[in-house]
């Protein structure tokens, strides 16, 4: 995956968050947890798209069956990683449990937003 391309996608996430965060301090009356867990989410999905990048990129460079394997653990990893997420958000009174599932789905949403509005991504 070109680095560009996740520095892009990071950077229209950053700014379609920034603008969720001011929707979410004008029509929320105690916005504070909704934003920790929001932003909480986003940073694990935007860690997430670099962790997908290494791995695409590590699993080219070796052979088929080792790539599947290489492939497969990272995908189980992250899906680990992404458990763990959740359950923080769901034992923590200071994060909003809903607020850090949306923000886990922005890279994903930012991705198909600027697809569907043909914006070029890098």
């Amino acid at each position: 995956m070109n680095d560009n391309l996740i520095i892009g996608v990071a950077k229209r996430t950053g700014i379609l968050s920034l603008i969720i965060i001011g929707a979410i301090l004008i029509f929320f009356k105690n916005p504070k947890p909704i934003i920790l867990g929001y932003i909480f989410g986003t940073l694990i999905s935007i860690i997430s798209l670099k962790l997908i990048g290494n791995t695409i990129h590590e699993a080219v460079k070796r052979p088929p069956r080792q790539a599947t394997s290489y492939a497969v653990f990272h995908y189980m990893l992250r899906f680990i990683i992404y458990a763990v997420v959740l359950i923080i958000a769901a034992k923590a009174d200071y994060l909003n449990f809903f607020a850090t599932a949306v923000g886990l789905t922005m890279v994903k949403n930012t991705i198909v937003l600027f697809t569907i509005f043909n914006k070029k991504l890098e």
